[in-house]
């Protein structure tokens, strides 16, 4: 369910530097319109800023994430303008962006906070497996290297959600959906039949409940309801099939559910923004740029 979101909103992992610090350092990271990640290598350091309400001391393997790109500062040391004098302990890491190529508006980015941190220590084996893999890439400087390392980051930052949602105490928004029996199964049914005839009535059968308490549910919990989540999840899947010129616009509109060219445009300018035309052309206003 997660890598479907993932996937129709096209997300770009990409390890950007892989730096080392040596004694005395600190690093400020301006705000950003991409998302940001630093995954320490070898060494400690400190991380601070708006988005945490202490200084965070990170070791090897632990991962932080700002999804919104927040301003932050790295450091040696918690306090970064008191250096410790006489130190010659050696800092590395690997640093990335994150965006999604539909634009930053979706339910992941919305439904995650402006910071979060995965440890080692607290991770799944699979999560630090993962990690080693792409920490063990760092100091690789065979051909190749750049492309295995974004693959590995792409897949680490998959599994750094997932470890949120389960070391969280509250998730929100669609992560926390996804974590109800009842919701998730309306929600799987969406994702993979968006075009399908879908009613609130139809999509409570699925989650088994009363049509009430389903939208009443969904609401609280996703932040929106229902029928609005459906067409703006089919305004995405109609924008990732845009971009593929093998399915023309009036195919794109019967997999989508609607009967007319006509009235697909309609929906699709509404809810997007941009008309089919606009966005096949690459002369939309994507939300991401």
């Amino acid at each position: 369910m997660l890598e479907s979101v993932l996937s129709s909103y096209q997300l770009r992992v990409e390890i950007t530097a892989n730096v080392r610090y040596c004694g005395s350092w600190f690093e400020q990271e301006p705000t950003t319109r991409f998302g940001q990640f630093h995954l320490v290598t070898d060494g400690d350091c400190w991380v601070s800023g708006p988005a945490l309400p202490t200084p965070q001391h990170l070791l090897r393997g632990d991962l932080i994430v700002f999804p919104a790109g927040m301003r932050h500062t790295l450091s040696a040391t918690p306090d970064p303008h008191r250096p410790i004098s006489n130190d010659d302990s050696a800092t590395s890491m690997l640093c990335g962006e994150l965006e999604f190529v539909m634009g930053t508006h979706n339910p992941i980015f919305s439904a995650l906070p402006p910071c979060f941190i995965v440890r080692a220590s607290d991770s799944s084996d699979a999560f630090r497996q993962l990690a080693n893999m792409l920490i063990a890439t760092s100091t690789d400087r065979r051909w190749g290297r750049q492309m295995v390392q974004n693959k590995l980051a792409d897949s680490l930052f998959t599994m750094a959600v997932c470890e949120y949602v389960r070391s969280a105490g509250q998730p929100r928004g669609l992560l926390a959906a996804l974590t109800d029996v009842r919701l998730s199964k309306a929600l799987a049914a969406i994702h993979e039949r968006p075009g399908e005839e879908w009613t609130i009535q139809s999509m409570a059968q699925v989650a088994g409940m009363s049509r009430t308490a389903f939208a009443e549910r969904f609401a609280q919990t996703v932040g929106q309801p229902p029928i609005q989540y459906l067409a703006q999840w089919r305004a995405t899947e109609a924008r990732r099939l845009l971009k593929n010129r093998r399915f023309s616009v009036a195919a794109i509109a019967e997999m989508m559910g609607y009967r007319s060219e006509a009235a697909f445009r309609r929906f699709f300018k509404r809810v997007d923004g941009s008309g089919p035309g606009q966005v096949r052309a690459g002369r939309d206003q994507d939300p991401a740029n």
